[in-house]
């Protein structure tokens, strides 16, 4: 069965009535509205004569072999048309989207994955599946997680990990190094790495809560003995960086791409610091074919 064949069966099965008051419309022929929709002729005349019942009103008249709409059967017929229309454009994206090689995929991801490694993926990908179709999303982790539970993602881009709970499926795409940030002239701006202990009683910026970054920022401030003071907390991470070049304190941070901007210094954390970047999707619910095989082309093709 063809696209346009699948959509004019649902929209028949969905609303039948409707679908014959606008064939009749157009055909005033109650024999070739049947033959047209594939509906028994006898079905044809019972529902026009349940619409009449049900309005209380006559929405057609015969003429010989031929009915005619009355003008209260046209003003319906009308209205008909441009719901049928609204629900054939539903049914018709529903249909695009359960294809995997035509459908959509909501995708949400770090705002600090945008700027190479996201684009170099959907290029890719849409090099092998050109007809693939993208919503994309950029947001906090914790926001993203809640979308992907509610339905409202695909997938998600994000870090660090959440647990595995029956309700999130999730994989490791790769561990990404962290810096300390510190303005060009930081007292420590001059040194190879730095101890994150070294940093108790400067001031921090940093992301907002809910931010993965600022998870991990908090965590490693407190495993290495100390709270981080913030002075500003922002949404982007380039925000953040033009905070510490201007000198209104430090950052936990991924390392820029290409290079630190001017008037900030990027410093090795020792022992390491990492965080685990990966894709999180629903467990409980099956992704759409065209989501599934975006997945599928992520976990093989890594970042």
């Amino acid at each position: 069965m063809t696209e346009d064949e699948t959509v004019a069966a649902a929209v028949r099965q969905l609303a039948p009535r409707l679908a014959v008051l606008r064939a009749v419309a157009a055909d005033e022929h109650v024999t070739h509205v049947a033959e047209a929709l594939g509906v028994p002729q006898p079905t044809v005349s019972r529902w026009l004569a349940e619409l009449t019942e049900a309005l209380e009103i006559p929405v057609l008249s015969r003429a010989g072999r031929r009915v005619q709409l009355t003008r209260s059967g046209r003003e319906l017929a009308e209205a008909a048309g441009a719901a049928l229309a609204a629900l054939e454009t539903g049914v018709r994206h529903a249909v695009e989207d359960h294809d995997p090689d035509s459908g959509r995929v909501v995708f949400a991801f770090l705002h600090t994955m945008g700027g190479v490694p996201v684009p170099e993926l959907l290029r890719e990908f849409r090099r092998h599946h050109p007809r693939v179709r993208f919503a994309l999303e950029q947001a906090g982790h914790a926001e993203m997680v809640r979308r992907v539970l509610d339905g409202e993602v695909d997938l998600a881009l994000t870090g660090p990990l959440p647990e595995p709970d029956g309700r999130l499926a999730t994989a490791l795409l790769l561990r990404q190094r962290l810096v300390v940030a510190v303005p060009a002239d930081h007292r420590l701006a001059d040194r190879r790495r730095v101890r994150l202990a070294e940093l108790d009683g400067e001031e921090f910026v940093g992301l907002k809560p809910g931010y993965g970054l600022r998870r991990i920022t908090d965590e490693l401030c407190a495993a290495a003995g100390f709270t981080p003071r913030l002075s500003c907390v922002g949404e982007e991470v380039d925000t953040i960086r033009g905070l510490v070049a201007a000198g209104l304190g430090l950052a936990v941070l991924p390392p820029s791409v290409p290079r630190p901007p001017r008037g900030l210094v990027e410093l090795p954390i020792t022992p390491h610091a990492v965080r685990s970047i990966g894709l999180v999707w629903p467990a409980d619910r099956p992704l759409s074919p065209a989501a599934a095989r975006f997945r599928d082309f992520a976990l093989a093709h890594r970042l």
